[in-house]
């Protein structure tokens, strides 16, 4: 019944089935690596993000190389800004607004120097390309608290004097012409003494884990479905070739069966009985 299924064109519909439950799978395995990294996410802020700020002694290495678990760590500075140092990082969007985010080189009383991204600015409306106006960091020796951020990569794109394309620790510390710390960099938390004026301080991160885990599953499905549709597409096949050759098998039934008549010839005339000949002799006389 199912030998059709043997056929090229079926092969063929098999095959397609085949590749695009794969293409599933591989889309459902996609966004099940992008849940594991939105709850690793959900962990390290979970975990740092309010944690008791540790010294700058303690998160040295840190700022050389940053340990991916130990992002949003809060770690609490002693030094200076740089102010001369100053810089802001284009395209930085905060909650669908366009805006800038400040950076500053901030001296260590230990003599090394880190980067403080003091936070974000909105777009200026009388100075296109730049924020309106810039707060001023504190001055003199300060304490402030920041917390732990991954470095940017190299962006195919410049920027204007005074400005960065990205938070990239290494050619910033080039365009600086000192060194940095470039393994990691500081989102502010606080400052103390604070600033008249500060930028707008940066949201904590989201803990919500998105949509992936339901759009896996999503996909799963479409890869079962696929197969479901196969199997439907091939047993309404037999059916209709089931039905046909019953069909057939009725129709050449029928045929033998009015051949058979039709070679039967005409029925032999019975004889008449008494009663019919007595009336075909009154109808012959006249009666």
């Amino acid at each position: 019944m199912y030998r059709f299924l043997f056929s090229s064109k079926w092969l063929g519909y098999f095959l397609l089935a085949v590749i695009f439950a794969t293409g599933c799978v591989f889309l459902g395995r996609w966004q099940m690596d992008r849940r594991a990294e939105a709850l690793a996410e959900i962990d390290r802020v979970t975990s740092n993000y309010s944690a008791t700020p540790i010294s700058f002694a303690e998160a040295k290495d840190q700022f050389r190389q940053l340990d991916p678990a130990r992002e949003w760590t809060q770690v609490e500075l002693r030094g200076s800004y740089d102010t001369t140092g100053q810089r802001i990082v284009r395209n930085r969007p905060l909650n669908g607004q366009p805006g800038y985010e400040v950076v500053v080189p901030f001296k260590l009383v230990s003599g090394e120097t880190v980067v403080v991204d003091r936070g974000w600015l909105p777009i200026g409306n009388n100075n296109p390309g730049r924020p309106d106006a810039i707060p001023a960091p504190p001055s003199g020796e300060i304490t402030a608290v920041v917390r732990l951020k991954h470095g940017e990569p190299t962006l195919d794109r410049g920027a204007p004097e005074g400005q960065l394309a990205s938070i990239d620790l290494p050619a910033y510390s080039a365009e600086l012409g000192y060194p940095l710390l470039t393994g990691a960099y500081g989102q502010l938390a606080s400052e103390t003494p604070p600033a008249p004026e500060m930028p707008r301080p940066f949201p904590m991160p989201s803990l919500e884990e998105g949509t992936h885990l339901s759009y896996s599953l999503q996909w799963f499905a479409f890869g079962v479905l696929m197969f479901v549709g196969f199997g439907y597409a091939a047993r309404q096949q037999a059916r209709n070739a089931a039905i046909d050759a019953e069909d057939s098998a009725a129709a050449g039934t029928d045929a033998a069966a009015q051949a058979g008549h039709a070679g039967a010839g005409p029925r032999k005339r019975k004889r008449p009985t008494a009663e019919e000949e007595e009336d075909a002799i009154l109808d012959a006389q006249g009666y």
